[in-house]
């Protein structure tokens, strides 16, 4: 009973930053003359859909080898599992693939919907995530854990950021046809 009332309250906790991130934006009118959208506004639908897809996937377990969110999830499972019903994207299977997909993203251009790459296993690109904004991603951790949100800007991400890499094209509300992989 603890453990899904965690499931719960990790749920209920991303939803509500989801929101707070996006409705407020949306709400938001750009400034008179500015010509900036609002953040909502700036992402494509396809972006949108990666986000509430991976979203929805809150508190579904780690499970090394897992690729189903009934059995549970590892790291690279999750993301691919998400951008595949989300975005008709097919993935590699490990992080360390998926690291070559899309294009390179600094750390400072980061966007919603991008994956961020972090070396937990002694060597690079051993662990992935799903970008959220305001330097939070969304991933499954490790054993024993469920799919949350954690900051970037916990000292133990930080020292262990490797990259991020974009797979959609977030501004042209296009994502590649279902069954390809992002270049």
């Amino acid at each position: 009973m603890i453990n899904s009332c965690k499931s719960y309250g990790s749920f209920f906790f991303a939803v509500a930053f989801f929101l707070v991130c996006f409705s407020t934006a949306a709400t938001a009118a750009p400034v008179a003359g500015d010509g900036k959208a609002s953040l909502f506004e700036r992402y494509s639908s396809v972006a949108q859909d990666v986000l509430l897809k991976g979203l929805s996937a809150v508190g579904v377990r780690y499970r090394l080898g897992g690729t189903e969110p009934e059995s549970g999830f590892d790291c690279s499972a999750f993301v691919q599992f998400v951008y595949r019903e989300a975005a008709g994207l097919i993935l590699p299977r490990t992080a360390k693939d998926q690291a070559k997909e899309g294009e390179a993203v600094d750390r400072a251009d980061l966007k919603p919907g991008d994956l961020v790459f972090f070396n937990t296993m002694r060597r690079a690109f051993s662990h992935v995530g799903i970008y959220l904004g305001d330097n939070y991603f969304l991933h499954a951790p490790s054993s024993g854990g469920a799919i949350r949100l954690e900051s970037m800007k916990n000292s133990y991400w930080q020292g262990r950021y490797n990259g991020a890499r974009r797979l959609l094209g977030i501004d042209s509300g296009a994502a590649p046809s279902p069954g390809t992989t992002a270049q």
